[in-house]
């Protein structure tokens, strides 16, 4: 008779078993499931390719994201991450599949970007490449304050009861005037519209959470809405990564920058 439980960490992890085998996607333990996805560089992933996202180029040429320290969650290929580099940002970026930190790290040293310890040496941006779980193992080493979290397709993999840890990174990590930006599926056009309490009832994601735009300002009501529309759909000659099933927010943190 197990009776473990006796802090809320261990109810998300309680809850984060339920969704097995699912829990692959964004527990710990997921590095061989995403290994396994990343393993074929030649699949026709859209994220695979080598361009940064159309809104957060948008952002920038606007003036809204200025340089400073960025986080960069679920950053996968590291196609992100080099952006915010050329932009000036010392960026940390995670991701719980080594085979994808491998590959960021290639696609950074091809690029001639800061790596590692040399990430804050000089003028200019670099990036610190960390593999783990944000919201468990890797989160001491992200310790903050950042001036941008950027999330490209992390946060609807996650499962309701994570959305918890989720702010509370947020909350922790996120500086006074900060920014938040993100990318995730949009309902009606790309992942599953089950209510929160039907997810639990069939114990799946469905390969990821769609979300309206109400449930993205519920969500993040602690911030203030910079902006939140479609992303623009980017041709594949395009330099830029641009799919229209997703949703871009843009939001900011009370307090001075």
């Amino acid at each position: 008779m197990d009776r473990d439980i006796r802090t809320v960490d261990d109810v998300l992890r309680l809850m984060d078993g339920l969704f097995a085998p699912e829990a692959d996607r964004w527990t710990a333990d997921a590095s061989s499931w995403w290994d396994g996805f990343y393993a074929d560089r030649s699949k026709a992933v859209p994220f695979f390719v080598s361009k940064p996202d159309e809104n957060l180029v948008s952002y920038a040429d606007r003036g809204l994201i200025p340089p400073g320290r960025a986080l960069d969650l679920g950053c996968g290929p590291g196609r992100n991450a080099l952006r915010l580099a050329a932009l000036g940002f010392e960026v940390d970026a995670v991701d719980l599949s080594p085979a994808a930190i491998a590959w960021a790290g290639e696609r950074a040293r091809e690029a001639g970007v800061r790596v590692g310890a040399e990430a804050g040496a000089g003028p200019g941006g670099g990036i610190r490449f960390h593999c783990g779980d944000a919201f468990g193992d890797a989160a001491a080493a992200l310790t903050g304050p950042y001036d941008l979290i950027y999330d490209s397709g992390c946060f609807h993999h996650l499962p309701p009861h994570r959305r918890i840890s989720y702010l509370a990174l947020l909350d922790r990590a996120l500086a006074p005037g900060g920014r938040f930006a993100l990318t995730c599926f949009a309902a009606g056009a790309m992942g599953s519209e089950l209510s929160d309490a039907d997810l639990y009832r069939q114990a799946r994601l469905h390969g990821g959470v769609a979300y309206t735009p109400d449930s993205l300002r519920r969500i993040f009501s602690d911030l203030e809405e910079v902006e939140l529309r479609r992303m623009r759909d980017e041709p594949s000659g395009s330099p830029l990564f641009g799919e229209a099933f997703l949703w871009t927010a843009l939001f900011r943190r009370a307090g001075q920058s």
